[in-house]
């Protein structure tokens, strides 16, 4: 028996995914690429977006007509709002928060489908022993098991931080991996839903967090991600029996010392990011020269209107610090043009803040108001063309500004993570920084697999992509490298 996986929407999907697979293949399910072959298929919704609400359904329509033709369960957990969440009851078979993803098991149960590990126990059972000549059955039933109705698990709820994180994720990179520090959010963003699809903010322990990375660089990953809504603020929930965010990175860092390592984090907000941050990154070889920062308005009224909780003098200050403490490092942001009630005025700000700070990257998005969240109260009132015009505006100054940067590479040798090879044959692979490079083959003829370190000689530069070639051997993974697990069976 097969099942199929779609994450969409941000990397802590992606990581949550990777928790879904460890449930389903112990159950003894295996993966398949094609949702054609599967017997259980599920997404890990994401509402933040509407195109990605739009997926869903369409996936589900046409997957609730296969089931004219065959045996299908299908299921759907991820950031759900609640809007969404009455609308998939009635079309999915199972709907369930990821807090409630160790009860997954208990769920397919109740519904009625035989998972390859239940047939297995019933084939032992049946040549076993009569039960005067064995002893008892000592599987344990877990205390209060929810009886589960199959549209979803209602009144069922399992603490985050003794059920999911206690999952081990089944990682989708043989050498890049996603570690979530912390679940949900306090910032109550206006544009944002995720505080009502994931709840309020919840550290992880940190000793999970510190174990897990330091497993994953001893198997040989390369490229480490902390995960988390508001990373910077982790901690601040259990301030009496836990370190915050800048010691959690000095542990880490003390931990990885000497591994051929990046890790990064995302995204911290603006309004929590400290000096000791920046400065624990400045400290540690393996913490990587990358920092993430949202402005999402250079106009401090919109920021007012986002609730965002800081103003674009005090984003300053932050850059400043950047900039002073970790100067190599890459400074990438996130911007919403056509905010509800955004002026031409309060855009040119927002153009001027992207020429001030000189973006490396910049994830542009149009607004679009999302049900749940505080601003879809208020009027949608900036037409799409001019969203677009907004929008385009931002990338020719992005593409100026990182282009500027970028052609200062030209001539240095730097260090690149191959991932795999582009369309014509060449590899393709990030800096440190996290800014592509695309790379010519090497003269010797070797092969040079995903998961290698690569210096290379940058020759050329595009406003968002760097271009080279090889500069001494490259540091390959070794079989003493290699992940505990794999899986190819999430697609995007």
């Amino acid at each position: 028996m097969r099942y199929h996986l779609i994450p969409l929407g941000c990397q802590m999907n992606l990581s949550d995914t990777e928790r879904i697979v460890t449930v389903l293949e112990k159950l003894g399910y295996e993966a398949t690429e094609r949702e054609e072959e599967a017997d259980i298929l599920g997404i890990v919704a994401c509402s933040v977006r509407q195109k990605a609400i739009d997926r869903v359904y369409s996936k589900i329509h046409k997957w609730n007509e296969w089931k004219h033709g065959r045996n299908l369960l299908t299921f759907v957990s991820g950031c759900i709002l609640p809007s969404d969440r009455e609308k998939f009851l009635e079309r999915f078979d199972l709907v369930f928060t990821i807090n409630e993803l160790p009860a997954l098991p208990e769920m397919i149960r109740h519904y009625g489908v035989p998972t390859p590990a239940a047939l297995t126990v019933v084939d032992a059972e049946l040549t076993a022993p009569p039960a005067g000549d064995r002893e008892p059955d000592a599987r344990p039933v877990p205390a209060g098991a929810p009886m589960l109705t199959p549209a979803g698990p209602h009144g069922v709820t399992e603490d985050i931080r003794s059920g999911f994180w206690r999952v081990k994720p089944t990682y989708t990179s043989s050498f890049e991996a996603y570690v979530p520090i912390q679940n949900g959010c306090d910032k109550f963003c206006t544009f944002c839903a995720v505080p009502y699809t994931r709840g309020r903010e919840v550290s992880r322990p940190s000793a999970e967090i510190i174990n897990e990375v330091e497993r994953l660089v001893k198997s040989g990953y390369r490229s480490i991600t902390l995960l988390g809504q508001n990373v910077n603020s982790y901690g601040l929930d259990r301030r009496s029996d836990e370190i915050g965010f800048s010691q959690l990175l000095h542990e880490i860092g003390e931990r990885t010392a000497g591994y051929p390592v990046w890790i990064y984090f995302t995204s911290p907000h603006p309004r929590d990011m400290t000096d000791e941050v920046l400065e624990a990154v400045a400290a540690h070889d393996t913490l990587a020269n990358q920092i993430h920062l949202p402005i999402q308005s250079g106009d401090d009224k919109v920021l007012i209107r986002m609730n965002r909780n800081y103003r674009v003098s005090g984003y300053r200050e932050v850059v400043t610090s950047i900039r002073k403490i970790l100067p190599e490092a890459t400074l990438f942001t996130d911007i919403i043009v056509g905010f509800s009630g955004e002026t031409e005025p309060q855009f040119q700000k927002t153009l001027a803040a992207m020429e001030e700070f000189r973006y490396d990257m910049a994830f542009i998005a149009m607004y679009s108001p999302r049900p749940g969240a505080a601003s879809a109260r208020w009027a949608d009132d900036i037409p799409q063309d001019e969203k677009k015009r907004r929008l385009r505006e931002l990338t020719e100054v992005l593409q100026t500004t990182a282009g500027a940067r970028n052609a200062a590479q030209v001539g240095r040798v730097v260090p690149v993570l191959v991932e795999g090879r582009d369309r014509q044959g060449y590899l393709s692979g990030r800096t440190e920084g996290r800014v592509p490079v695309r790379i010519e083959e090497p003269d010797d003829g070797n092969d040079v697999p995903p998961g290698s370190f690569l210096d290379v000689e940058i020759t050329s530069a595009r406003p968002l992509s760097l271009y080279g070639v090889p500069s001494g051997a490259p540091l390959l993974p070794t079989a003493a490298d290699a992940p505990e697990q794999t899986v190819a069976s999430v697609s995007r």
